[in-house]
């Protein structure tokens, strides 16, 4: 029997006139005309017998049908992808490893060791990908999470891999290599601002002890990378944790002119599902990752 469906060609045009709410902007996402769209619309329209926009003077406004359709059909469509991509590449995602994790630790820390747990599981396959904050073990999708706290998530189990250490850097082109300075000088110089950890700077004082009445100011990046990125040009120091910059301080693109690193308080850890804890692959990848940092704080006593 034959399914009662309208042509794609007419849903992607309904889904992005909806989505920007803009006959104009959807012909530009989809490389059609205006007039593609208005007419895809119309037949799509037709099809169902019912109205899915209305013009309210220049705007143009879902009925209640059409609302409740487009909530639907992106739900479909991004589904529909899913299993293409999945039928492309010749495997489900449902099947790899979602490895969750913050923007920098998942940029400069994991891709330097990672090698050696995809070497010794070719057989799983892996996604990494980024842990939102509102991050829920109960619902999400993930298998395993590297993330930073004081090691209590609600619905999940998590295992330390290691305390964070963080200090103020500086590029040789802003401070020479070999200077030392005391914590005081720091106002000296500009104070770069990490908009992800905004009370890095108060927090560093606190820990240090500094009774510092001073504005704390300076140009202010997104997240870590940018920052890190800002203080090897020499635009100005900047408080980071040490286990993101490792090659910068391997290759003296930074140093630590104010003294070794300091605890934070905080530190990483290994985090899962309860629901997911005895998956063959997260236990595998638990214990590679408590193995490698097991390694990585004995190198760093060294």
């Amino acid at each position: 029997m034959r399914r009662y469906l309208p042509s794609l060609s007419a849903l992607h045009a309904f889904e992005a006139a909806a989505r920007f709410m803009n006959f104009t902007k959807a012909a530009e996402d989809l490389g059609l005309t205006q007039s593609g769209i208005s007419r895809q619309i119309h037949n799509l329209e037709k099809f169902l017998g019912v109205p899915l926009f209305h013009r309210s003077g220049p705007r143009l406004v879902l009925t209640e049908v059409g609302a409740n359709y487009y909530r639907d059909l992106a739900l479909t469509l991004d589904k529909l992808q899913e299993i293409t991509i999945d039928a492309v590449r010749g495997r489900s995602v449902d099947s790899s490893l979602m490895i969750g994790t913050h923007p920098t630790l998942g940029a400069r820390w994991l891709p330097r060791r990672i090698e050696t747990f995809i070497r010794a599981h070719a057989e799983i396959p892996i996604e990494v990908t980024l842990a939102p904050a509102d991050l829920d073990f109960e619902t999400t999708r993930l298998d395993i999470a590297i993330l930073r706290g004081v090691g209590t998530w609600l619905n999940a189990r998590s295992v330390e891999l290691f305390a964070e250490e963080i200090a103020i850097v500086a590029s040789p082109k802003l401070v020479e290599l070999g200077t030392k300075l005391e914590n005081e000088d720091f106002a000296k110089f500009p104070m770069l601002q990490n908009a992800s950890r905004p009370s890095m700077w108060l927090h560093w004082l606190r820990l240090s002890g500094l009774n510092y009445q001073g504005r704390i100011q300076g140009t202010r990046f997104a997240h870590t990378e940018m920052l890190i990125n800002a203080a090897v040009q020499g635009i100005g120091i900047a408080i980071v944790p040490v286990c993101y910059i490792e090659a910068e301080l391997a290759r003296n693109e930074l140093h630590m002119p104010f003294g070794p690193p300091i605890l934070s308080g905080d530190s990483y850890y290994a985090v899962y599902p309860e629901r997911k804890a005895q998956l063959p692959s997260v236990v595998a990848f638990r214990g590679w990752v408590t193995r490698e940092t097991r390694t990585y704080r004995k190198l760093k006593t060294q």
